[in-house]
């Protein structure tokens, strides 16, 4: 979203919780002195918000202020612990559509304490589905259910927005991560995603990682990655591992890029023993702030800001959280860190790398598919058959021998029990004694025919035959091809 010429850029603004309120008035005076044009609307949202009956941390107004200005700079809230509150922070990337969390987590060495001087790596992550969609289910006594989402559009604006990031930032390599070798549907359509979108950028290295040994090797040598982009649980996990080990995670802000709107923040939480003392450092959600000003087209001011922010760094003015008595020389609270950053706008750091924005402008634009995608996507449907039914049970009746030998009659002459599985192991036919069951099994019905089509009708009347068996069925899963591939996993050990 470009500036509008010399005006001011409505934004809307949340002040938070704990120790929100105090970082963000250091933030906008730092922002608002170096030249940043901004016309303020400030809105409350969490802990107060939560504890006056509205379940989701925000009113009706504030997002009337989100929607008309479509950037938000928000300080961090407090979510209360228990009931039904849910991620203030996940309802408005999903709501807004903010897909893309950008994360730069950059070495300030020898000033701020690190093991990595050098490091600059950029985490990516997909903010709308994965595991972070919260579906969740208790099934049984004791088992409880998290579904994991991945669609092929959600990894195609991700992994998209990641290669222009790189593209348009200089940056000369692109990584993914994901669990592909376990989850091979979902994990996999991410990587085969990545794979496929890397040819439209032949000046950037692409690679990947399984996410084990990517995230090892990150800690250890984080000048091996560049860019690196992952699903959203990964994403969240390995952002902040990423900004700690380059010195702190009060010191990384974040960008939620999304077509319409973008949010920016700090990683770090409310805090609250800190609240009201003048200790917290600002400079997680002050780098968020010199995010939004690039977004927004305020490239000269978000320049000027970032590079007297690096200037105090250097000069050893430090709050207390990375006040180092061997290079630091002044301890300072809240309001005298931001009056310092102030006192050297116009200056430049001498010994850290000074930020340049001059290239820098608003996010990839709406259509970043390429001309293959959107031949692709305009093609029909795949051929979708149903081939078989996944039928989940809560049952504490005995082993799996004797749960095949109650289910196998139910099958009718039609279909046929091929499997059961517990906690995705194969226990039935040919399992182990050895082998630890809860009460949650999976009981796979195919027709009798290899690979031919069941109807739904035959679905019904195999749970109408459990049913009436006295068997507790809790959910099913239907088993479709896609242009004759499996759309399911085989059960471990299968």
């Amino acid at each position: 979203m470009a500036s509008n010429g010399g005006g001011a850029v409505p934004i809307t603004v949340a002040h938070g919780d704990g120790i929100g309120p105090e970082i963000m008035e250091a933030t906008l005076a730092i922002l608002q002195e170096a030249g940043a044009r901004l016309k303020l609307e400030t809105i409350q949202i969490g802990e107060a918000v939560y504890k006056a009956g509205h379940s989701a941390g925000i009113t009706p107004e504030a997002w009337e202020s989100l929607r008309r200005t479509k950037v938000f700079l928000k300080a961090p809230i407090t979510t209360p612990q228990g009931g039904g509150f849910k991620s203030l922070n996940v309802t408005v990337r999903k709501t807004l559509g903010l897909y893309a969390n950008v994360r730069p987590c950059v070495a300030y060495a020898p000033y701020v304490r690190t093991k990595h001087p050098g490091m600059d790596v950029v985490i990516v992550r997909e903010n709308e589905e994965d595991l972070y969609a919260g579906i969740e289910h208790r099934q049984t006594d004791q088992v409880m259910q998290c579904l994991k989402l991945i669609s092929r559009p959600g990894c195609e604006k991700i992994v998209r927005y990641a290669f222009e990031y790189a593209r348009k930032n200089n940056r000369k390599k692109v990584t993914c991560f994901t669990k592909d070798n376990i989850m091979k549907l979902t994990d996999g359509l991410f990587h085969k995603v990545f794979d496929e979108i890397a040819k439209d950028y032949p000046e950037i290295e692409n690679e990947h990682w399984i996410i084990d040994i990517g995230a090892a090797k990150m800690a250890d040598t984080p000048g091996a990655f560049d860019v690196i982009v992952m699903p959203n649980l990964y994403g969240d996990v390995l952002s902040d591992v990423a900004a700690q080990i380059a010195g702190s995670v009060g010191l990384a802000g974040s960008a939620n890029i999304g077509d319409q709107c973008a949010m920016f923040e700090a990683i770090h939480g409310s805090a609250p023993r800190r609240a009201g003392q003048n200790l917290a450092n600002p400079s997680g959600l002050f780098l968020g702030g010199v995010m939004m000003l690039v977004h927004i087209g305020q490239t000269e001011a978000a320049e000027r800001a970032h590079n007297a922010w690096l200037k105090t760094l250097e000069d050893g003015i430090h709050t207390y959280d990375i006040f180092d008595e061997k290079v630091s020389k002044r301890k300072v609270g809240t309001k005298e860190f931001a009056q310092a950053v102030i006192e050297r706008l116009g200056q430049k750091p001498e010994h850290l790398k000074a930020v340049s924005y001059a290239s820098a402008g608003a996010a990839p634009s709406q259509d970043r598919s390429s001309p293959a995608e959107r031949s692709r996507n305009a093609t029909s449907r795949a051929r979708k058959e149903l081939v078989g039914v996944d039928v989940f049970l809560d049952w504490t009746a005995g082993s799996p021998d004797d749960l095949g030998s109650t289910l196998a009659p139910l099958a009718g002459p039609e279909l046929e029990l091929k499997m059961i599985s517990n906690r995705g192991l194969k226990v039935w036919p040919n399992g182990l004694p050895e082998t630890f069951c809860t009460d949650h099994w999976r009981c796979r019905f195919m027709n009798a025919k290899d690979g031919a089509p069941i109807s739904h009708r035959q679905v019904i009347d195999l749970l109408g035959r459990i049913e009436t068996a006295g068997l507790d069925f809790i959910k099913t899963e239907h088993l479709c091809t896609f242009d004759g591939e499996p759309g399911y996993s085989l059960g471990q050990g299968q």
